[in-house]
């Protein structure tokens, strides 16, 4: 009785067992790109929150700078508003992520309800990928903390008082295009035209201060 099975012929060479097809170049470039915006996602919040930390920290010495000459008014108040802004960012983050968890959970347990089956596996998965408010709050804090010192460190050791606002205009210029070229390349900008936006925004809002603040101490507020 013959088998309908298919016999080999020769046993010293055994039949090739087909093996699982590989991935192909779109698959690999989907995986890479979702792996991608996900980490994007973080950066650019991160870049963000360095350059809210630089514009708002050089403008409030721009600010005390432009009625008071002395250095350590200067410094003291570039560090006030470091404390202040980077306290502030974590907990408007934390309370932000927070909220965001309340609601995902929520929509978890109406989940379970609705689907009695897979339901560890789907709860497991989810949980994984739920947001984490304490790190999205010292993430912030550090990313505003890392662009106020900028301005800090370049005018902490320059006595004279033109040449340390001349100091802080350039170290700050200078910051506000790398993190413009960052976002720029993390939101896939273009990045000449994100530069030049970031760094006219940052003057504008140092010479405002200046302005506004020296026009206010001129007049004996």
């Amino acid at each position: 009785m013959a088998s309908n099975q298919t016999q080999n012929p020769d046993p010293k060479f055994p039949l090739a067992v087909a093996a699982p097809a590989p991935q192909t170049t779109l698959d690999l470039e989907l995986n890479q790109e979702f792996d991608y915006s996900k980490r994007s996602q973080w950066l650019r919040a991160a870049v963000l929150g360095a350059n809210d930390g630089l514009v708002s920290t050089a403008s409030l010495m721009m600010g005390v700078g432009a009625v008071k000459q002395d250095i350590k008014a200067m410094i003291l108040t570039g560090f006030a508003g470091l404390v202040a802004g980077a306290c502030s960012m974590a907990i408007g983050e934390f309370v932000s992520v927070y909220s965001q968890l309340d609601i995902e959970l929520a929509q978890i347990q109406r989940d379970k309800k609705r689907a009695a089956a897979g339901v560890a596996e789907e709860s497991s998965e989810d949980r994984e990928s739920l947001p984490n408010p304490v790190q999205a709050a010292a993430a912030s804090a550090l990313a505003f903390s890392v662009g106020a010192m900028v301005p800090l460190l370049a005018a902490s050791f320059i006595r004279e008082y033109r040449v340390r606002i001349a100091a802080v205009v350039a170290a700050v210029s200078v910051a506000l295009v790398v993190f413009g070229w960052l976002g720029a390349a993390l939101g896939r900008a273009p990045v000449v035209r994100s530069s030049a936006r970031v760094l006219v925004g940052g003057w504008l809002a140092m010479a405002v201060t200046f302005g506004l603040t020296k026009l206010i101490g001129s007049r004996g507020l």
